[in-house]
């Protein structure tokens, strides 16, 4: 079972993704800030990553490029969610390497289909 985790500090967000993800098959882990997300990625190797942009402690952007830049973890997908939706804030997410930019508010449906995208090749 592919390992997808959800970091974002509004729980409410997280529930609802763990709920779709977990129903097509997949197996979630969640953590609800950017210090606690970046642990957990080092420690379950994730197959997929969903993380918000604005956390306490550590950013989204900072996580990404610190998983990005490292060779055990480039290759681990990353879906970049996010309430900013200029397009400068779609290039950052770019330059640290997230694969994907959804904005919120966002449609389950649809954060399901890019992950199944990234997994289910």
């Amino acid at each position: 079972m592919k390992k997808i985790l959800i970091v974002d500090d509004e729980q409410d967000i997280v529930e609802s993704l763990k709920f779709m993800l977990e129903a097509s098959d997949y197996s979630c882990y969640c953590a609800y800030n950017g210090e606690d997300g970046l642990k957990m990625a080092k420690e379950i190797l994730p197959d997929l990553m969903i993380l918000d942009v604005m956390m306490p402690k550590i950013n989204g952007y900072k996580i990404s490029r610190l998983l990005k830049y490292d060779n055990k973890y480039k290759d681990i997908p990353i879906l970049m969610i996010t309430a900013r939706s200029q397009e400068e804030d779609k290039k950052i997410g770019e330059e640290t390497g997230a694969d994907e930019y959804i904005t919120k508010p966002f449609d389950l449906d649809d954060v399901v289909k890019t992950v199944d995208k990234y997994l289910k090749k």
